[in-house]
């Protein structure tokens, strides 16, 4: 029996796929548990039109991505922390500080695990930092770090 998968079915194949299996599978297991719909041109045709409305979804995900990549290169980020005479930080600035300053100076939201840095910021100056904002697009910015007065 023909069969178009809804849900990845270990042994079988992935969702989307359609698979021929035996009639007692399909009817026993694959049907009644909705992991598969009979292979029908209704069915084949909305399975198609959800593939291409998840591409065009991702697409414009990409698109966004990359344009708010571009923008944020030109971006100097500020990180106010305690240092000492000689500009040493006490501790080191991490992407959650980052991650709030963006959102406190820009209105940009970047989850702290995605942004990289290179090496740990434990000086003030400024530094170039990465956000990792899609597949295959990284945001490039500078991070100033001010000490603050006391």
């Amino acid at each position: 029996m023909k069969l178009l998968l809804q849900q990845d079915v270990k042994g079988t194949g992935k969702a989307g796929d359609i698979v021929n299996v035996s009639d007692g599978y399909a009817r026993n297991f694959l049907i009644p548990k909705k992991l598969a719909v009979p292979a029908d041109a209704g069915n084949i045709n909305a399975a198609n039109i959800k593939k291409q409305a998840e591409k065009h979804r991702i697409d414009v995900q990409r698109k966004n991505a990359k344009a708010l990549a571009a923008d944020m290169s030109s971006l100097t980020v500020r990180v106010y922390a305690k240092a000492g005479d000689n500009g040493r930080l006490f501790g080191s600035i991490t992407g959650k500080e980052i991650a709030d300053a963006l959102k406190e100076q820009y209105d940009i939201t970047v989850d702290k695990k995605k942004i990289r840095i290179p090496e740990p910021i434990k000086t003030t100056g400024v530094t170039t930092v990465f956000a990792h904002m899609f597949e295959q697009t990284d945001a490039k910015f500078k991070v100033e770090v001010v000490a603050l007065t006391e």
